[in-house]
């Protein structure tokens, strides 16, 4: 994983309610552990037509959503299974961020653990977003803050492990390997 520090992306927007993790990538794209190669089965479904062409009319497909690192979605986005294959598709795909006013919290802990911020924001900032497609923000994940075209800034949580691993571009294992040195002098100091 890369270290994300900064985001500076249009937005693209899908409004719609309830995207489930089977709508993220469906099943049956689900037979590989690799991180790389899920994007193109991103939204497979919406975005490809039953000819294996790509729907012009989906939001991704766009000529504006081309190259957005930020995905505005709609209330509940990523609900369903516990797939970690769907936070793998999105950054496969390019989107590093993922903005909604409801985030399932298992969806939200997977993304957080393999380099996507899924931020939950209020209604209002949240509506906001959704009426206005396209718009340039600013993230940044050290400050927690969006900054909107206007200048003005939202702040988001974010748990401080979450928040080290995404800074530092590692996940729980990319941290635990840090400490490789220390964890072997622990175990030898305790096997005597």
């Amino acid at each position: 994983m890369k270290p994300l520090t900064h985001i500076q992306s249009r937005t693209a927007v899908l409004p719609f309610e309830n995207i489930d993790t089977d709508r993220i990538i469906p099943a049956r794209f689900l037979t590989t552990t690799e991180r790389t190669g899920l994007g193109k089965s991103l939204f497979n479904d919406w975005r490809y037509r039953a000819d294996g062409s790509e729907d012009p009319q989906f939001a991704l497909n766009k000529p504006e959503a081309r190259g957005c690192e930020i995905l505005v979605a709609g209330r509940n986005f990523g609900c369903g299974s516990s797939r970690e294959h769907a936070p793998w598709a999105l950054t496969d795909y390019g989107i590093h961020v993922v903005l909604s006013s409801e985030i399932a919290d298992i969806f939200r802990g997977n993304a957080l653990k393999n380099g996507l911020l899924a931020v939950v924001l209020d209604e209002a900032d949240h509506k906001y977003l959704l009426d206005h497609p396209g718009i340039e923000l600013k993230i940044d994940i050290a400050a927690q803050t969006i900054e909107l075209p206007d200048g003005r800034k939202i702040e988001f949580p974010l748990e401080p492990f979450a928040k080290h691993c995404l800074l530092m571009g590692v996940d729980q294992l990319g941290f635990l390997l840090q400490h490789e040195a220390q964890i072997a002098a622990f175990e030898q100091a305790r096997a005597a």
